[in-house]
């Protein structure tokens, strides 16, 4: 017998989309992350517990996919169109990446935390 029960559907996107945004997914008010990455323990609104969230490392995973499959096109792009000085290249590209990644971890942290309590994976779906 499953220990999962869902009290009514949740709604996968809206839930997503708060998470970007770094809001709780249940209410989309109260702040999901306190500092850059760190979770908090529950909502200061509705309190909702994000204790039991699993995001651990799949947030880097995606932006490295993200940032390596945006930045490596554009890459051979520039070089290619450009040909600019490799010094002036590798800074461009250095700092760009850097900034994209700095702003994707968090908020697919955020999205990946909704994606779970939308779906009710582990714990989120408890009743208790």
């Amino acid at each position: 017998m499953s220990e999962t029960i869902h009290a009514e559907p949740r709604e996968t996107m809206p839930a997503l989309m708060h998470g970007w945004k770094r809001k709780c997914p249940s209410c989309g008010n109260g702040p999901l992350l306190k500092g850059y990455l760190s979770v908090r323990k529950s909502c200061p609104v509705c309190k909702e517990e994000f204790h039991h969230h699993r995001a651990d490392d799949g947030p880097a995973y995606l932006t490295i996919l993200i940032v390596g499959h945006l930045m490596a096109p554009l890459l051979l792009l520039v070089f290619e169109t450009w040909r600019p000085e490799p010094l002036v290249l590798f800074t461009i590209f250095t700092i760009g990446t850097v900034a994209l990644s700095l702003y994707l971890l968090p908020r697919l942290k955020g999205a990946m935390i909704g994606y779970q309590w939308a779906r009710g994976m582990y714990g989120f779906g408890k009743s208790v």
